[in-house]
Formats: structure tokens, C-alpha cells, sequence
């Protein structure tokens, strides 16, 4: 399948962009974070050991953990190498447990046991560096600090020529320049849940995907 015509004028590649965005709309009108939590804390654990994880593997391991350790308190005052067993499924456990101490031991000591609602403030937290923040103030808060990027945004931010940058946090502002702020958050789910379930890294499903006509992606699929 042959990559799209690009615009030539800023008219026509906003009109592009609409376009763009209007099929995310419509194929995914009410997405959210798919990872399972219900405080604030858990949704910045469960980010945490989402690094270089699957969601559904977090998803297995979190009602387990959250039982175990049921408030902030527990998690500041767990063993290292307790909970990096408990961890163990979600791949480095070791470095994870030790985020997850520091960051409840940090909300408890310098944020009286609440999640702070700043990026600033949220990058002082061990773990927490700005995907993991944008997913936690966006998804617990519904504060648009920015876009998440991770490797599904980064893809398909490629494939659809939003961005030509290479690391998450160019990505990120070239998104932040061209999507609306009141876009931020659900667009970052939308494009999220586009790549894991139609734009994926292999074969991506491009026969079933409406924004198709306007992709740039040289390894489109029949």
C-alpha cells in the first residue's frame, strides 16, 4: 500500500491534522489508561512497572500487590527484596521495588502522603520521570501536563509524520505544538491504544485502519 501525498501548504496539513484526529474520535471515543488502579498511588506503581512491560502482565500482578500492600504506608515501609519478588513477573524488579519504596517514602515525607498535581513537583518523585507523570496527572487528575510518549506514540507519531524527532521528549513537544491542550490526554490514550491494536510495530493492520489515506508509512501493509 502506497504512503499518502503530503500537504504542501500549512492549510492543508492542518486540515490533515483534523482529519487525523477526527478518525481517533471516532475510533476511540472514550479510551483511558488500561491500567488497573484505583488511587492515585497505585496508578503511579502500576506505571512504574509498566517500564519495559506489558500492561496485561502489570494487570496480572497489581491485585495481588495492591492487597498486600493496600496504602502508601505499606509500600514506604516494605522491604526491597520483598517486593521485588512480589515484582518479580514485570522484569527489573530490582530497580522497580526501589522506585516504588522511594516514591511512597517521598509523597509521604514531602507531600503529607498526597501525589503532588505539578510536573515539576511529580519529577522530583523517584520513578517518576515524564511519561510516568503525564500518565498519573492526565489519568488521576485530569491535569494536561503534556503527552505521554511511549513506544506505541513514538511509532506512529513517526509513521504519521507528526514528528521526525527520535526521543520521547522531542516527540513530545513537537505533539504539544500541533495537538489542542484540551486534546492532550485522550489523544495520548487514542494513539496508545492505536498501536497496540491496529498500528503495531509488525503488520500493522492498515486494511482496517480509516486514517490509512492519510499515513506516510513506507511499511504499510495490504
Amino acid at each position: 500500500m502506497p504512503a499518502a501525498a503530503r500537504p504542501k501548504t500549512a492549510a492543508d496539513r492542518k486540515r490533515r491534522l483534523i482529519r487525523i484526529l477526527n478518525h481517533l474520535d471516532d475510533l476511540y471515543p472514550n479510551v483511558t489508561c488500561e491500567l488497573h488502579h484505583k488511587t492515585p498511588f497505585q496508578l503511579l506503581a502500576a506505571t512504574i512497572l509498566s517500564a519495559q512491560c506489558t500492561d496485561k502482565r502489570v494487570n496480572l500482578v497489581t491485585p495481588g500487590l495492591f492487597k498486600k500492600y493496600p496504602a502508601i504506608e505499606d509500600f514506604a515501609h516494605a522491604h526491597p527484596e520483598e517486593l521485588a519478588q512480589d515484582i518479580r513477573s514485570t522484569g527489573f524488579f530490582n530497580n522497580k521495588a526501589k522506585s516504588i519504596i522511594g516514591a511512597a517514602q517521598a509523597i509521604l515525607t514531602r507531600f503529607q502522603g498526597k501525589l503532588p498535581r505539578t510536573m515539576e513537583e511529580m519529577l522530583t518523585i523517584p520513578g517518576a520521570a515524564r511519561k510516568t507523570a503525564n500518565v498519573v496527572l492526565g489519568t488521576a487528575f485530569g491535569i494536561a501536563s503534556g503527552i505521554v510518549v511511549d513506544t506505541h506514540v513514538q511509532r506512529i507519531a513517526g509513521r504519521l509524520n507528526l514528528s521526525k524527532e527520535k526521543t520521547p521528549e522531542k516527540i513530545e513537544k513537537d505533539l504539544m505544538k500541533i495537538i489542542p491542550p484540551e486534546k492532550w490526554i485522550l489523544f495520548s490514550h487514542q494513539l496508545i491504544h492505536h498501536g497496540r491494536y491496529l498500528c503495531t510495530a509488525r503488520n500493522p493492520r492498515c486494511s482496517h485502519c480509516p486514517i490509512t489515506t492519510d499515513c506516510y508509512a513506507k511499511d504499510k501493509t495490504q
